[in-house]
């Protein structure tokens, strides 16, 4: 049985579904990010009860179609924005179609219809705030952080990231107060 979990971001989030699940007695095969893959059939009561658990992190048990479709496309936005260092400067596009195994205008009106705002708006929200995530650490520069995130030059980095924020990055970095918005909150 695949149950799909929303907001399932990162791996404290896959460890905390997992203690859920240890604590309820269903034993997962495996937990990946956005879904829980048991041996076994789940009750409708244990259901209830994971999602009571999980919502202390903020995470919640899909059951819809729509919603597990919508939480597929984000998995694989945060992945691409979040891991593209390690990744070829793949199309998010081409990349999209492929993992999902549907049209990239199909995913993309989907997409804009259900959560009011376009695929292209969420990735480019997603990257403003993985710049901020870098600058706040500190250990890239501004070119090798326009390099990790595909963007053609500093200054196509700093153009979106000034629209987005009303800030330079410059201005940003030397700010005391640096606010992130999280994943779950775009």
């Amino acid at each position: 049985m695949i149950i799909y979990v929303k907001n399932m971001v990162c791996e404290s989030c896959k460890i905390f579904v997992k203690d859920a699940l240890e604590e309820l007695k269903i034993l997962p095969a495996t937990v990946e990010l956005g879904e829980i893959k048991t041996g076994m059939d789940v009750s409708d009561t244990d259901k209830t009860a994971l999602n009571n658990l999980i919502r202390k992190a903020g995470l919640e048990l899909l059951e819809k179609k729509q919603g597990v479709l919508i939480e597929k496309i984000r998995q694989v936005a945060i992945d691409y924005v979040y891991k593209s260092d390690k990744k070829p400067n793949l199309k998010f596009s081409v990349l999209l179609s492929e993992e999902l195994n549907l049209s990239y205008n199909y995913l993309a009106n989907f997409f804009a219809e259900v959560q009011a705002t376009t695929l292209e708006q969420f990735i480019i929200s997603l990257k403003i705030e993985r710049i901020k995530e870098l600058i706040i650490f500190g250990e890239d520069t501004f070119s090798e952080i326009a390099y990790k995130l595909h963007y053609s030059s500093v200054a196509h980095l700093s153009t979106q990231f000034k629209k987005a924020t009303g800030l330079t990055p410059s201005h940003f970095k030397q700010l005391k107060e640096k606010r992130r918005v999280t994943i779950q909150n775009m």
